[in-house]
């Protein structure tokens, strides 16, 4: 008979907010987020790091959390796609993937949004070239991307105006 480890009690800046949260140590962030804290909108892909389903952001940068064990991320800031939008709006990826009918089927969608604002909110101008280079740890069996890039590009270039404006995320 396999006894789990014994759970440790840890606290999380997830989307903002410290969250004190017990799990196995042997537990992965994907599985934290989803099982012990609720937060569903980081899919379960193919858990083995191929396809970007489950990519968050820690301290900004895109990160696969099915591949982070969660009890490594005391600490870090881990924003999900449950906190991209702010005070009631839209974060500008989300808008731009609505008005470009960037979702299919929106099982990669979270992954995507996620990568896409990492992209836009550390990079201004960007090429097709680049934002290809960026989303390529995410797959998408519904499209063929064009509509995916043209909302990182619309999202980017929206973000590019409101920061020479003055505006901020």
């Amino acid at each position: 008979m396999t006894v789990a480890p014994p759970k440790v009690l840890t606290t999380l800046d997830v989307n903002g907010a410290p969250v004190q949260v017990a799990f196995h140590p042997n537990k992965t962030l994907l599985e934290v987020l989803r099982e012990d804290l609720g937060l569903t909108g980081t899919k379960h892909g193919c858990e083995m790091g191929h396809c970007g389903a489950c990519c968050v952001l820690v301290d900004e940068q895109p990160v696969l959390s099915c591949l982070a064990l969660a009890i490594e991320m005391t600490g870090h800031k881990i924003r999900t796609v449950e906190g991209l939008a702010t005070n009631g709006h839209l974060h500008p990826i989300q808008q731009a993937f609505a008005e470009c009918g960037a979702a299919q089927c929106g099982y990669c969608t979270p992954g995507f949004l996620m990568t896409g604002a990492a992209l836009v909110e550390q990079h201004g101008g960007l090429s097709e070239t680049e934002i290809r280079e960026a989303i390529a740890g995410n797959l998408c069996r519904c499209t063929g991307y064009t509509k995916i890039i043209e909302a990182i590009q619309l999202a980017a270039t929206r973000m590019e105006r409101a920061a020479s404006s003055g505006y901020s995320k």
